[in-house]
């Protein structure tokens, strides 16, 4: 299976974490402040946070079960339509991970997969 990921360092750093049996889908990139990136396997979502105090960074695996619902965050313009900001909101009990990438294409990408596993 091809891995979709932005940057090598990010996707071995997903792969050293494995489970054994475990599969990487894609791991992408993030923008903006708090997140590093966000990696898809076939069991979890896994996000890097940076918004720890102190320079301190987390890595949180998020299983596809423990998911309550994924968003998809547009910005609405003034002439009604949506433009894609290429940001995901993913729901985990009463936290809320919002993720921004490069590209609405990353979003929709991590969005359906997540839509995947949750809707089984």
């Amino acid at each position: 299976m091809d891995i979709a990921f932005d940057r090598q360092e990010q996707l071995q750093q997903i792969q050293s974490g494995l489970l054994p049996g475990e599969q990487v889908i894609a791991v992408y990139d993030a923008i903006g402040a708090g997140t590093g990136f966000l990696g898809l396997t076939d069991r979890r979502v896994i996000v890097q946070d940076k918004s720890f105090v102190g320079k301190k960074v987390a890595i949180t695996s998020i299983p596809y079960a423990k998911i309550s619902a994924v968003s998809v965050v547009s910005n609405k313009s003034f002439a009604g339509s949506f433009f894609s900001s290429g940001a995901i909101a993913i729901h985990v009990g009463t936290h809320t991970y919002e993720v921004e990438f490069r590209g609405e294409n990353k979003a929709h990408h991590v969005h359906n997969v997540i839509l995947h596993y949750i809707a089984r």
